[in-house]
């Protein structure tokens, strides 16, 4: 009987450890899309994305006319009505989210493909798109759907070592992207200076220009949005008036998105192409930023309405940001797609080369490349701020004054770029300086998409806005093709790059801990894992 009441005793232990090791893995709270039943008090002293004398307010009647309206949809399962109106409202998030697909290292990434593969890979560049705006509009679900963004999400819903570990490593992200982008400011702004002004001090320039254009931000969100609209047809304008000066030929443009076409010589292109695509950072800023909207995430009706403008205007942004991307891949392509420069063009030479091939008639094609690379560098440089800004509060919780959380986050990047400028003073050092930048960018991919994958999945924190079992297995295999591809182009450098067996040790050290994190990040919460963790701490008792 002894023996008997004392292995009850023990199994009864083993099912409570069991089970608080699966609330463990629960989040804090377990709140109604995003909402837990504390007080006003609580939500004061947590950071917010956007204050609510900030946000723009997005409704056109009375709060009572909303409700009824709300309450006659939900009882005949409508649609809200579409309104242009509303449309304009919210259109601004996503073209701010839009600009890390054209920042100076997707740029680069371009011109390479089109050099190197002429037009063959514009398919791939439309689907790589495509992915991306599937990853975003998950991002932008999330935040709408929560009331929070992905780093104050991550920060209830991950022990303390998991969640710092996720900073450190988006912390990283940002910066290994903010230093392209400061970098591509900073050759436009030699570029146009006409060599006078060296690399370091176009990046104090682009270092301070920025918190000018964040400044705005205290006249209102659609004032700085104001100003990515203009930078973002600045753009459009520059490229395309470069690729109509260029005469591309129509018919290779078309067979080179409709036609699928891979070749062994243009296999890393080809992985470039999609891994300049999902930036880690830019998952974390559009969930906050569709926060910019007065919208209650408590009313099923708003947060519908919010998902669909936001659709929408999402869409629209990334399909004018693949023409962009589309005009600079063409005019490299027709311009040195076959010749001998085709294989030493990047982005600091990239203009000279432009300048001597096509020459230019009232505005010389130099300046034209120019003002469109330092249009993508400032804009993708204050998105950067403004990413930074959203993953330090969110996952430390500093309730900070704006103007000084972008001061520390502009530091994170602007040291380490005038290192940068000064020691990487010519177009071969700064090529490889970006593919190790594009490498560190391509290790932190999973730990912004299986976070952001997981909770958009979980009815504890999505409530009736989870993501469906077909959905789950979409983007979960989106997200696994991505892993892949940039697993490949790991692969392909550091078997370049690591020589002799310590190097080697040492990265077969952290590619395993590497590994064991992502799947810690996959498996957590699920049966399998709950099993692991019980058989572990039998082992151990």
């Amino acid at each position: 009987m002894a023996a008997h009441a004392g292995a009850g005793t023990a199994a009864h232990a083993d099912a409570a450890r069991a089970d608080d090791e699966a609330r463990a893995l629960l989040p804090a709270s377990a709140p109604v899309a995003g909402h837990d039943d504390g007080g006003e008090d609580d939500e004061d002293l947590e950071e917010r994305a956007f204050e609510a004398s900030e946000k723009v307010i997005v409704s056109l009647s009375s709060d009572d006319a909303d409700a009824d309206l709300e309450a006659q949809l939900a009882s005949s399962s409508g649609s809200p009505p579409f309104s242009w109106r509303k449309l304009w409202l919210y259109t601004g998030p996503g073209f701010l989210m839009s600009i890390a697909f054209l920042d100076p290292g997707n740029l680069e990434g371009d011109l390479q493909a089109g050099a190197a593969a002429g037009d063959t890979l514009l398919w791939l560049l439309m689907w790589a798109t495509a992915m991306g705006l599937l990853v975003q509009l998950l991002a932008a679900r999330l935040g709408v759907a929560t009331g929070r963004h992905l780093a104050e999400l991550c920060r209830d819903e991950y022990p303390d070592w998991a969640r710092r570990a996720l900073w450190l490593m988006a912390e990283v992200a940002m910066v290994g992207a903010d230093i392209q982008e400061v970098i591509g400011s900073a050759i436009a702004i030699k570029i146009l200076s006409r060599g006078y002004l060296p690399l370091w001090a176009g990046v104090v320039i682009t270092a301070l220009d920025c918190f000018i254009f964040l400044s705005l931000e205290n006249y209102g969100v659609r004032k700085l949005e104001a100003v990515f609209a203009v930078l973002i047809a600045t753009m459009a304008v520059s490229f395309a008036w470069m690729f109509t000066d260029t005469k591309p030929n129509g018919k290779d443009l078309l067979v080179g998105i409709l036609v699928p076409k891979l070749s062994s010589k243009t296999i890393r292109q080809a992985v470039g192409v999609v891994g300049c695509v999902i930036m880690p950072h830019n998952v974390f800023l559009h969930s906050a930023l569709v926060q910019s909207r007065k919208i209650d995430p408590k009313k099923e009706y708003q947060v519908r309405e919010a998902l669909r403008y936001y659709s929408i205007e999402s869409t629209v942004a990334l399909a004018i940001s693949f023409m962009i991307n589309l005009f600079v891949t063409t005019v490299f392509a027709k311009g040195f797609y076959g010749t001998k420069e085709a294989g030493s063009i990047g982005l600091e030479n990239a203009g000279q080369y432009l300048q001597e091939k096509f020459g230019g008639g009232f505005l010389p094609i130099l300046y034209i490349w120019g003002i469109g690379l330092l249009a993508a560098g400032q804009s993708s440089t204050i998105t950067g701020t403004y990413a930074g800004q959203f993953i330090m509060g969110g996952f430390l919780n500093l309730k900070l004054k704006k103007w000084l959380r972008a001061l520390i986050t502009r530091s994170f990047a602007i040291v380490p770029t005038i290192v940068v400028a000064l020691f990487f003073d010519s177009s071969d050092a700064l090529d490889v300086l970006n593919e190790w930048l594009n490498v560190l960018q391509s290790i932190q991919i999973p730990f912004a998409l299986i976070p952001l994958i997981t909770l958009v999945s979980k009815e504890q924190v999505m409530g009736v806005f989870k993501i469906g079992h077909k959905m789950q297995a979409v983007t979960w295999t989106v997200a696994a093709l991505l892993i892949t591809i940039n697993g490949y182009l790991l692969l392909d450098f550091f078997s370049s790059e690591i020589r002799g067996p310590l190097y080697g040790s040492v990265l077969c050290l952290a590619v395993l801990a590497y590994a064991a994190f992502v799947l810690y990040l996959i498996l957590r919460g699920t049966e399998i894992s709950n099993k692991i963790i019980v058989a572990i701490r039998k082992r151990l008792s």
